[in-house]
């Protein structure tokens, strides 16, 4: 069956190849937006990235909308290190997209989404939540009517700081509103990401596929196996962003516990740690549906076949 998302993230070359999973022709998403916020890069940077990729796989129906350019409180972080200047480094993009941005700030698309469906759309965050907690503060009839979120964030350790993974890192504040938000929650930390390794073996059976988007991807991963090898020491980077697609399309690639998860935003050496509660100690209520376990041939064999369907 048909699955109605919003895309809202901050590409980011997992981004992109999220992007492209979800609007590949085995999907059975239909992408009712895409929505910007400042997270790997500032926002206007991101904005541009998500126009260009949606050239190159021809999305044209799609609205893109640009989001949030700082966090809920604290200052405006962003990851250059990792995605290069642009945010999407490496490959040969186009100057200037065709594709233009809409004229509603992307939390209003949101809301105007969610207001206007029938309890059917799924968000999918795949950078920080500042865009979903805006929404959920702006306007709160929004909220039982997200049928669900699938957020790429967090973990039991962290890649930004020992705690905390880069995506609640940089809006602790806002993962607080969206976690406490009630609403049912997929949470892909770096436990399952991290287990989605484009190792060289998997890039070379990508490059075999030889048409345009799967040279793009190669091109994304490239850049990305190089940063991921100087700053983590990786054998190839993670795909992220991929897992919450690759999990709306079949979930049986994941194993997923359902779990106690805060967001923590007081602590000197923890801000932004998802504080996961796989032993039920505090005995409060599950609020997320935690990924822990990757079914790897499973997940790549999706991606290729995505790929071939361009």
């Amino acid at each position: 069956m048909e699955r109605k998302v919003i895309l809202d993230c901050d590409p980011g070359h997992d981004d992109a190849i999220a992007i492209i999973l979800a609007a590949s022709k085995i999907s059975n998403l239909k992408i009712e937006a895409i929505t910007t916020v400042a997270g790997n890069v500032e926002v206007e940077k991101n904005t541009l990235n998500a126009l260009k990729v949606c050239d190159i796989i021809g999305l044209e129906d799609v609205p893109v909308a640009q989001g949030a350019e700082r966090p809920l409180v604290k200052e405006r972080e962003i990851a250059e290190e990792i995605h290069g200047e642009t945010g999407l480094d490496g490959p040969v993009l186009p100057k200037n997209p065709t594709k233009q941005v809409i004229d509603k700030h992307g939390v209003d698309v949101i809301i105007e989404k969610l207001l206007n469906s029938d309890n059917d759309i799924t968000l999918v965050p795949t950078g920080p939540l500042t865009n979903i907690a805006l929404a959920m503060i702006k306007e709160p009839r929004i909220v039982p009517k997200i049928k669900e979120i699938v957020l790429m964030g967090g973990g039991t350790f962290g890649n930004w700081t020992p705690a905390a993974e880069f995506n609640i890192y940089v809006d602790a504040e806002a993962a607080k509103v969206v976690f406490d938000s009630g609403v049912p929650i997929a949470m892909f930390g770096l436990d399952v990401t991290h287990q989605a390794i484009a190792t060289d073996d998997i890039v070379k059976e990508l490059s075999e596929i030889e048409n345009p988007i799967a040279d793009f991807v190669i091109d994304l991963l490239e850049f990305f196996s190089k940063t991921y090898k100087e700053v983590f020491g990786f054998a190839g980077p993670p795909i992220h962003d991929a897992c919450t697609v690759a999990y709306l399309i079949d979930p049986s690639i994941f194993e997923l516990n359902h779990v106690r998860v805060d967001i923590e935003t007081k602590g000197e050496f923890s801000y932004g740690m998802t504080v996961v509660d796989t032993l039920a100690t505090t005995g409060r209520d599950p609020n997320v549906h935690f990924a822990y376990q990757l079914d790897s041939d499973k997940f790549w064999d999706l991606m290729k076949r995505a790929l071939k369907s361009y």
